[in-house]
């Protein structure tokens, strides 16, 4: 099912030290090679885009449509997803992507990572070795000219927290009138269940993304 982001009025987040999108390039981002334009009546890029999400303020960092995408994406073919080197990924946790047709009011996901994202296993460490995931598109996917891409991910160790990027997107070959999919998971953010630090159970929170 669609879920429902009353407040997702402001997703796009992550302090220098956090992990980050780099393809797609995310909305804000100061850091990608080929940066999409920014919307009017905005005057400057998002150097704070590693933070998390602040835990009482709004989920989406604006509702302005962007004009440009950042990529094109084909509805049934594999699609890539890269992040930034050298940002501490506080032992994984859980990962997902998620599609959104009306500029972030509803999401649902397309794809996730759950207990070691990041990683090709259990670790606690902080330097990731897994900066990419590639997965399908669902064909049925509607073609759109203005999809947002939205990555979230809870981590297993530090403080707790929500981290989110998004990212324009153009889908094109869709057969599709909707996409209906399941709910994106929120936690760590106030009027949202707490995931504990994982400690080495890596099944920490699981349940609320099986159960979504």
């Amino acid at each position: 099912m669609l879920f429902k982001v009353a407040i997702l009025t402001a997703l796009i987040s992550s302090v220098a030290g956090h992990m980050a999108m780099s393809e797609p390039c995310p909305r804000f981002s100061p850091n990608c090679a080929n940066k999409p334009p920014l919307p009017a009546g905005v005057s400057d890029y998002d150097y704070s885009i590693k933070s998390p999400v602040p835990y009482d303020g709004p989920l989406m960092k604006s509702d302005i449509p962007w004009p440009e995408s950042a990529t094109t994406w084909t509805a049934g073919q594999p699609a890539t997803v890269k992040f930034q080197p050298g940002g501490a990924a506080h032992g994984g946790g859980h990962c997902q992507f998620s599609i959104s047709y009306d500029n972030g009011k509803t999401a649902a996901v397309v794809h996730e990572v759950l207990q070691h994202c990041f990683f090709s296993g259990a670790s606690g460490g902080n330097g990731a070795d897994v900066f990419e995931y590639t997965f399908p598109l669902p064909a049925t996917m509607p073609s759109s000219d203005n999809a947002l891409l939205i990555w979230t991910w809870v981590n297993a160790v530090g403080n707790r927290e929500f981290y989110a990027n998004s990212a324009t997107l153009k889908i094109v070959g869709g057969s599709g009138n909707s996409y209906t999919g399941k709910q994106m998971t929120i936690a760590n953010h106030a009027g949202y269940e707490t995931i504990p630090e994982f400690s080495g159970n890596y099944a920490t929170g699981m349940q609320l993304y099986t159960n979504a």
